[in-house]
Protein backbone atom coordinates (compact mmCIF):
# COMPACT_ATOMS: atom_id res chain seq x y z
CA UNK A 1 0.00 0.00 0.00
CA UNK A 2 1.39 3.54 -1.04
CA UNK A 3 -0.10 6.43 0.94
CA UNK A 4 0.26 10.29 0.18
CA UNK A 5 -2.11 13.36 1.11
CA UNK A 6 -4.56 13.37 -2.40
CA UNK A 7 -5.67 16.91 -3.31
CA UNK A 8 -9.12 18.52 -3.35
CA UNK A 9 -11.20 17.69 -5.71
CA UNK A 10 -13.86 19.80 -7.18
CA UNK A 11 -16.95 19.89 -5.39
CA UNK A 12 -20.11 20.36 -7.54
CA UNK A 13 -23.12 22.53 -7.29
CA UNK A 14 -26.50 21.65 -6.91
CA UNK A 15 -28.63 21.70 -10.08
CA UNK A 16 -30.35 24.78 -11.20
CA UNK A 17 -33.27 22.66 -11.16
CA UNK A 18 -32.85 22.91 -7.32
CA UNK A 19 -35.91 25.39 -6.29
CA UNK A 20 -34.91 26.82 -2.95
CA UNK A 21 -38.14 28.67 -2.68
CA UNK A 22 -40.05 25.57 -2.78
CA UNK A 23 -42.71 24.94 0.10
CA UNK A 24 -41.44 23.71 3.33
CA UNK A 25 -41.48 20.11 3.50
CA UNK A 26 -41.44 19.60 -0.40
CA UNK A 27 -38.45 17.24 -2.39
CA UNK A 28 -37.00 19.93 -3.47
CA UNK A 29 -36.72 21.94 0.28
CA UNK A 30 -35.44 18.44 1.11
CA UNK A 31 -33.03 18.73 -1.10
CA UNK A 32 -31.74 22.52 -0.35
CA UNK A 33 -31.85 21.10 3.25
CA UNK A 34 -29.26 18.16 3.14
CA UNK A 35 -26.55 18.57 6.08
CA UNK A 36 -23.38 19.87 3.92
CA UNK A 37 -20.80 20.08 7.13
CA UNK A 38 -18.96 17.57 8.61
CA UNK A 39 -19.52 19.15 11.96
CA UNK A 40 -23.31 19.36 11.43
CA UNK A 41 -23.49 15.76 9.96
CA UNK A 42 -21.75 14.39 13.59
CA UNK A 43 -24.04 16.70 15.94
CA UNK A 44 -26.94 15.36 14.16
CA UNK A 45 -25.31 11.80 14.24
CA UNK A 46 -24.56 12.04 18.25
CA UNK A 47 -20.71 11.79 17.40
CA UNK A 48 -18.20 13.71 19.36
CA UNK A 49 -15.66 15.95 17.71
CA UNK A 50 -12.91 13.52 17.93
CA UNK A 51 -14.46 12.52 14.65
CA UNK A 52 -14.33 16.04 13.26
CA UNK A 53 -10.31 15.76 12.06
CA UNK A 54 -11.28 12.88 10.00
CA UNK A 55 -14.24 14.23 8.85
CA UNK A 56 -13.31 17.52 7.30
CA UNK A 57 -10.31 15.92 5.69
CA UNK A 58 -12.67 13.28 3.84
CA UNK A 59 -15.10 16.50 3.10
CA UNK A 60 -12.57 18.05 1.41
CA UNK A 61 -11.94 15.41 -0.76
CA UNK A 62 -15.74 14.74 -1.42
CA UNK A 63 -18.32 16.88 0.35
CA UNK A 64 -20.79 15.77 2.88
CA UNK A 65 -24.57 15.55 1.97
CA UNK A 66 -26.84 14.06 3.72
CA UNK A 67 -30.86 14.88 3.76
CA UNK A 68 -32.60 14.56 6.89
CA UNK A 69 -35.09 11.88 5.70
CA UNK A 70 -31.88 9.33 5.63
CA UNK A 71 -30.34 11.12 8.80
CA UNK A 72 -33.26 9.91 10.45
CA UNK A 73 -32.95 6.52 10.06
CA UNK A 74 -29.41 6.39 11.34
CA UNK A 75 -29.03 5.08 15.19
CA UNK A 76 -27.86 8.02 17.33
CA UNK A 77 -24.16 7.70 18.79
CA UNK A 78 -23.56 4.59 16.81
CA UNK A 79 -20.37 5.43 14.82
CA UNK A 80 -20.67 2.02 13.04
CA UNK A 81 -24.33 2.50 12.12
CA UNK A 82 -24.25 0.77 8.82
CA UNK A 83 -26.22 3.90 7.04
CA UNK A 84 -24.06 6.43 8.78
CA UNK A 85 -20.65 4.46 7.77
CA UNK A 86 -22.07 5.37 3.67
CA UNK A 87 -22.25 9.05 4.14
CA UNK A 88 -19.44 9.86 7.15
CA UNK A 89 -16.26 10.93 5.85
CA UNK A 90 -12.85 9.49 7.05
CA UNK A 91 -9.50 10.76 6.99
CA UNK A 92 -8.74 7.32 5.28
CA UNK A 93 -10.38 9.18 1.79
CA UNK A 94 -7.37 11.31 1.99
CA UNK A 95 -4.82 8.68 1.50
CA UNK A 96 -4.31 7.44 -2.41
CA UNK A 97 -3.72 3.65 -2.53
CA UNK A 98 -2.34 2.13 -5.10
CA UNK A 99 -4.76 0.65 -7.47
CA UNK A 100 -7.61 3.49 -6.19
CA UNK A 101 -8.03 5.59 -9.47
CA UNK A 102 -10.13 8.77 -10.45
CA UNK A 103 -12.16 7.08 -13.23
CA UNK A 104 -11.95 2.89 -12.26
CA UNK A 105 -14.40 2.36 -14.86
CA UNK A 106 -12.38 4.33 -17.24
CA UNK A 107 -15.57 5.80 -18.88
CA UNK A 108 -13.71 8.67 -20.41
CA UNK A 109 -12.80 6.36 -22.96
CA UNK A 110 -16.84 5.62 -23.77
CA UNK A 111 -18.43 8.85 -23.97
CA UNK A 112 -18.96 9.86 -27.54
CA UNK A 113 -21.34 12.97 -26.99
CA UNK A 114 -20.65 15.02 -23.69
CA UNK A 115 -23.26 13.52 -21.22
CA UNK A 116 -23.50 10.60 -23.04
CA UNK A 117 -21.82 7.12 -22.00
CA UNK A 118 -22.13 4.57 -24.51
CA UNK A 119 -20.54 0.87 -23.55
CA UNK A 120 -22.71 -1.77 -23.95
CA UNK A 121 -24.69 -3.30 -26.98
CA UNK A 122 -28.42 -1.90 -27.07
CA UNK A 123 -28.62 0.79 -24.63
CA UNK A 124 -26.88 4.22 -23.64
CA UNK A 125 -26.18 5.75 -20.30
CA UNK A 126 -27.29 9.34 -19.95
CA UNK A 127 -25.71 11.79 -17.38
CA UNK A 128 -28.94 13.64 -17.34
CA UNK A 129 -27.80 15.39 -13.75
CA UNK A 130 -24.66 15.98 -11.93
CA UNK A 131 -25.82 16.36 -8.56
CA UNK A 132 -27.08 13.75 -6.02
CA UNK A 133 -29.51 14.06 -2.92
CA UNK A 134 -27.06 12.24 -1.10
CA UNK A 135 -22.98 11.82 -1.37
CA UNK A 136 -21.92 8.18 -0.86
CA UNK A 137 -18.53 7.53 0.65
CA UNK A 138 -17.95 4.99 -2.05
CA UNK A 139 -18.89 6.43 -4.97
CA UNK A 140 -17.55 5.55 -8.30
CA UNK A 141 -18.25 8.81 -10.06
CA UNK A 142 -16.90 11.09 -7.08
CA UNK A 143 -14.65 12.30 -9.38
CA UNK A 144 -16.49 12.27 -12.70
CA UNK A 145 -16.41 15.93 -14.04
CA UNK A 146 -19.51 16.53 -13.96
CA UNK A 147 -18.66 20.40 -14.84
CA UNK A 148 -17.63 18.63 -18.95
CA UNK A 149 -21.17 17.55 -18.81
CA UNK A 150 -23.46 20.45 -18.16
CA UNK A 151 -27.19 19.50 -19.74
CA UNK A 152 -27.92 22.36 -21.73
CA UNK A 153 -30.62 22.38 -24.30
CA UNK A 154 -27.94 22.17 -27.06
CA UNK A 155 -26.43 19.00 -25.79
CA UNK A 156 -29.69 17.19 -25.09
CA UNK A 157 -30.46 17.89 -28.83
CA UNK A 158 -26.51 16.43 -30.19
CA UNK A 159 -26.94 13.32 -27.61
CA UNK A 160 -31.30 13.07 -28.92
CA UNK A 161 -29.76 12.84 -32.36
CA UNK A 162 -27.22 10.25 -31.83
CA UNK A 163 -30.07 8.26 -30.04
CA UNK A 164 -31.84 8.80 -33.10
CA UNK A 165 -29.39 7.86 -35.71
CA UNK A 166 -28.33 4.50 -34.09
CA UNK A 167 -31.20 1.92 -34.37
CA UNK A 168 -29.48 -0.96 -32.51
CA UNK A 169 -30.73 1.22 -29.45
CA UNK A 170 -33.26 0.37 -27.57
CA UNK A 171 -32.72 1.46 -24.31
CA UNK A 172 -32.15 4.73 -22.41
CA UNK A 173 -30.86 5.01 -18.97
CA UNK A 174 -31.24 8.55 -16.84
CA UNK A 175 -28.33 8.41 -14.50
CA UNK A 176 -25.98 11.13 -12.98
CA UNK A 177 -25.69 11.98 -10.52
CA UNK A 178 -28.93 11.23 -9.85
CA UNK A 179 -32.02 12.07 -12.72
CA UNK A 180 -34.50 12.54 -10.04
CA UNK A 181 -32.84 15.72 -8.84
CA UNK A 182 -33.87 17.45 -12.29
CA UNK A 183 -37.02 19.23 -12.40
CA UNK A 184 -40.53 17.30 -13.32
CA UNK A 185 -40.53 19.84 -16.65
CA UNK A 186 -37.26 18.92 -17.73
CA UNK A 187 -37.78 15.01 -17.28
CA UNK A 188 -41.21 14.94 -18.78
CA UNK A 189 -39.60 16.86 -21.84
CA UNK A 190 -36.89 14.25 -21.96
CA UNK A 191 -38.56 11.56 -21.64
CA UNK A 192 -41.33 13.01 -24.32
CA UNK A 193 -38.23 13.64 -26.72
CA UNK A 194 -37.04 9.66 -26.09
CA UNK A 195 -40.62 7.97 -26.63
CA UNK A 196 -40.93 10.00 -29.79
CA UNK A 197 -37.73 7.47 -30.69
CA UNK A 198 -39.58 4.55 -32.40
CA UNK A 199 -36.53 2.40 -31.78
CA UNK A 200 -36.09 2.89 -28.04
CA UNK A 201 -38.41 0.22 -26.09
CA UNK A 202 -37.42 0.76 -22.61
CA UNK A 203 -36.81 3.61 -20.41
CA UNK A 204 -34.57 2.93 -17.33
CA UNK A 205 -33.80 5.31 -14.13
CA UNK A 206 -30.89 4.46 -11.96
CA UNK A 207 -31.51 6.61 -8.51
CA UNK A 208 -31.17 7.13 -4.62
CA UNK A 209 -33.69 9.94 -4.59
CA UNK A 210 -36.78 7.55 -3.61
CA UNK A 211 -34.79 5.71 -1.02
CA UNK A 212 -33.34 8.99 0.78
CA UNK A 213 -35.83 11.52 0.31
CA UNK A 214 -38.72 9.35 -0.58
CA UNK A 215 -41.18 12.53 -0.79
CA UNK A 216 -39.74 12.66 -4.09
CA UNK A 217 -42.44 10.35 -5.42
CA UNK A 218 -44.98 12.99 -6.30
CA UNK A 219 -47.77 13.62 -8.02
CA UNK A 220 -45.87 15.78 -10.84
CA UNK A 221 -43.19 12.89 -11.12
CA UNK A 222 -45.56 10.10 -11.56
CA UNK A 223 -47.58 11.49 -14.42
CA UNK A 224 -44.69 12.27 -16.79
CA UNK A 225 -43.76 8.32 -15.44
CA UNK A 226 -47.47 7.34 -16.75
CA UNK A 227 -47.02 9.49 -20.28
CA UNK A 228 -44.85 7.38 -21.85
CA UNK A 229 -45.11 4.06 -23.82
CA UNK A 230 -42.22 2.92 -23.09
CA UNK A 231 -41.17 0.24 -20.33
CA UNK A 232 -40.16 1.64 -17.49
CA UNK A 233 -37.72 0.19 -15.17
CA UNK A 234 -36.08 1.74 -12.09
CA UNK A 235 -32.93 0.75 -10.36
CA UNK A 236 -32.77 1.76 -6.66
CA UNK A 237 -29.26 1.97 -4.12
CA UNK A 238 -29.99 0.47 -0.82
CA UNK A 239 -27.07 -1.17 0.71
CA UNK A 240 -28.92 -2.01 3.81
CA UNK A 241 -32.33 -3.07 5.49
CA UNK A 242 -32.46 -0.29 7.50
CA UNK A 243 -32.58 2.06 4.66
CA UNK A 244 -36.51 0.89 3.68
CA UNK A 245 -39.20 2.35 6.49
CA UNK A 246 -42.25 3.13 6.08
CA UNK A 247 -42.16 6.24 4.10
CA UNK A 248 -39.97 3.90 1.37
CA UNK A 249 -42.11 1.24 1.27
CA UNK A 250 -45.18 3.56 0.11
CA UNK A 251 -43.04 5.32 -2.57
CA UNK A 252 -42.08 2.19 -4.00
CA UNK A 253 -46.00 1.38 -3.93
CA UNK A 254 -46.31 4.28 -5.57
CA UNK A 255 -43.77 3.78 -8.50
CA UNK A 256 -45.19 0.30 -8.81
CA UNK A 257 -49.05 1.78 -9.16
CA UNK A 258 -47.56 3.78 -12.52
CA UNK A 259 -46.25 0.70 -14.27
CA UNK A 260 -42.61 0.73 -12.94
CA UNK A 261 -40.47 -2.39 -12.42
CA UNK A 262 -38.48 -1.94 -9.33
CA UNK A 263 -35.00 -3.39 -9.17
CA UNK A 264 -31.99 -2.94 -6.42
CA UNK A 265 -28.49 -3.15 -6.88
CA UNK A 266 -26.36 -2.84 -4.07
CA UNK A 267 -22.21 -2.67 -3.19
CA UNK A 268 -20.63 -4.90 -1.07
CA UNK A 269 -19.30 -2.42 1.61
CA UNK A 270 -16.74 -4.07 4.62
CA UNK A 271 -18.63 -3.14 8.04
CA UNK A 272 -21.71 -1.99 6.62
CA UNK A 273 -23.30 -5.54 4.78
CA UNK A 274 -20.49 -7.77 4.39
CA UNK A 275 -22.38 -10.39 6.14
CA UNK A 276 -24.44 -13.38 5.18
CA UNK A 277 -27.37 -12.21 7.29
CA UNK A 278 -27.38 -8.40 6.80
CA UNK A 279 -27.49 -9.43 2.85
CA UNK A 280 -30.17 -11.84 3.37
CA UNK A 281 -32.03 -9.41 5.74
CA UNK A 282 -31.89 -7.17 2.64
CA UNK A 283 -32.71 -9.39 -0.07
CA UNK A 284 -36.23 -10.32 1.87
CA UNK A 285 -36.84 -6.24 3.13
CA UNK A 286 -36.54 -6.00 -0.51
CA UNK A 287 -39.35 -8.38 -1.59
CA UNK A 288 -41.42 -6.67 1.02
CA UNK A 289 -40.95 -3.17 -0.60
CA UNK A 290 -41.82 -4.96 -4.41
CA UNK A 291 -38.01 -4.61 -5.37
CA UNK A 292 -35.91 -7.75 -6.75
CA UNK A 293 -32.47 -7.56 -5.98
CA UNK A 294 -30.33 -7.33 -9.54
CA UNK A 295 -26.87 -6.65 -8.61
CA UNK A 296 -24.45 -7.03 -5.53
CA UNK A 297 -21.21 -5.04 -7.08
CA UNK A 298 -17.89 -5.39 -5.12
CA UNK A 299 -16.75 -1.98 -4.81
CA UNK A 300 -14.93 -0.41 -7.97
CA UNK A 301 -11.55 0.80 -6.77
CA UNK A 302 -12.24 4.49 -6.50
CA UNK A 303 -9.51 6.70 -5.15
CA UNK A 304 -10.68 7.87 -1.48
CA UNK A 305 -12.95 4.51 -1.13
CA UNK A 306 -10.24 1.63 -0.41
CA UNK A 307 -11.60 1.36 3.34
CA UNK A 308 -14.60 -0.26 2.14
CA UNK A 309 -13.00 -2.74 0.14
CA UNK A 310 -13.67 -6.79 0.02
CA UNK A 311 -11.96 -9.06 -1.69
CA UNK A 312 -13.27 -10.92 -4.55
CA UNK A 313 -12.47 -14.38 -2.75
CA UNK A 314 -14.57 -13.32 0.91
CA UNK A 315 -17.12 -11.69 -1.47
CA UNK A 316 -17.46 -15.22 -3.57
CA UNK A 317 -17.68 -17.17 -0.39
CA UNK A 318 -19.96 -14.82 0.85
CA UNK A 319 -22.58 -14.82 -1.90
CA UNK A 320 -22.12 -18.82 -1.94
CA UNK A 321 -23.59 -18.77 1.79
CA UNK A 322 -26.38 -16.22 0.95
CA UNK A 323 -27.23 -18.83 -1.67
CA UNK A 324 -28.04 -21.14 0.60
CA UNK A 325 -30.17 -19.26 2.51
CA UNK A 326 -32.63 -17.33 -0.29
CA UNK A 327 -34.72 -18.59 -3.17
CA UNK A 328 -33.17 -18.21 -6.45
CA UNK A 329 -35.43 -14.87 -7.39
CA UNK A 330 -34.11 -13.39 -4.16
CA UNK A 331 -30.54 -13.56 -5.19
CA UNK A 332 -28.56 -10.90 -6.18
CA UNK A 333 -25.91 -11.50 -9.30
CA UNK A 334 -22.29 -10.86 -7.83
CA UNK A 335 -20.14 -8.24 -10.30
CA UNK A 336 -17.45 -6.21 -10.67
CA UNK A 337 -17.32 -4.12 -13.71
CA UNK A 338 -14.14 -4.70 -15.65
CA UNK A 339 -13.26 -1.33 -17.90
CA UNK A 340 -13.35 -2.53 -21.40
CA UNK A 341 -15.81 -5.51 -20.97
CA UNK A 342 -19.27 -5.95 -22.88
CA UNK A 343 -20.92 -6.61 -19.72
CA UNK A 344 -21.05 -7.26 -16.06
CA UNK A 345 -18.29 -9.88 -14.95
CA UNK A 346 -19.72 -12.36 -12.75
CA UNK A 347 -17.31 -13.25 -9.46
CA UNK A 348 -17.27 -16.62 -8.09
CA UNK A 349 -16.17 -18.26 -4.91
Amino acid sequence: MITRTMQPVQTISFSADCDNSAPRGSWQSQLSGAIRDPEALLAAAGLDKRWLSGAEGGHQAFEVRVPQAYLSRIKKGDPNDPLLRQVLPLEHETHAVAGYVTDPLEEADHTPAAGLIHKYAARVLMITSGACAINCRYCFRRHFPYEDHAASRAQWGRTLDYLREDDSLIEAILSGGDPLVSSDARLAWLVGELDAIPHLKRLRLHTRLPVVIPDRVDDAMLEWLSNTRLQKVMVLHINHANEIDDSVMKACERLRGVGVTLLNQSVLLRDVNDDVEVLRALSERLFEAGILPYYLHVLDPVAGAAHFDVPDSEAGALHDRLREQLPGFLLPRLVREVPGERAKTPIQA
